[in-house]
């Protein structure tokens, strides 16, 4: 997935959750950040945020992804999948913070 990337020999956390092709696992991670939810609730959040609601082709796969790479994990209650973050992910959200402040510092800045 084109927003997860693995950079490997990058201090403890070898693991970066986003790029700067795309926002969506960082929306991701905010949004599990402030509370536990399951896909359909993520996808509410972000239409929200964005004015469109990412379709369920576009948040599973990148739940899959992020699963994969350690930032979230999953816990079933009857059908449902809730979504959280593990401390990876945690870790990765500030990460990709600091990193998206530091790109558009001057981009806010500026008139």
């Amino acid at each position: 997935m084109r927003h997860l990337k693995r950079r490997h020999g990058r201090g403890r956390f070898g693991r970066h959750c986003c790029d700067m092709r795309g926002m969506l696992s960082f929306l991701i991670l905010f949004l599990l950040s402030r509370k536990p939810m399951h896909g359909q609730e993520i996808a509410d959040e972000i239409g929200k945020r964005k004015g469109a609601r990412p379709s369920p082709g576009t948040i599973y796969p990148a739940l899959k992804m992020m699963k994969s790479h350690g930032l979230i994990e999953e816990k079933r209650e009857g059908k449902t999948v809730i979504y959280s973050l593990t401390e990876e992910g945690r870790e990765g959200l500030r990460h990709a913070k600091m990193h998206f402040m530091s790109v558009f510092r001057g981009v806010m800045n500026s008139e």
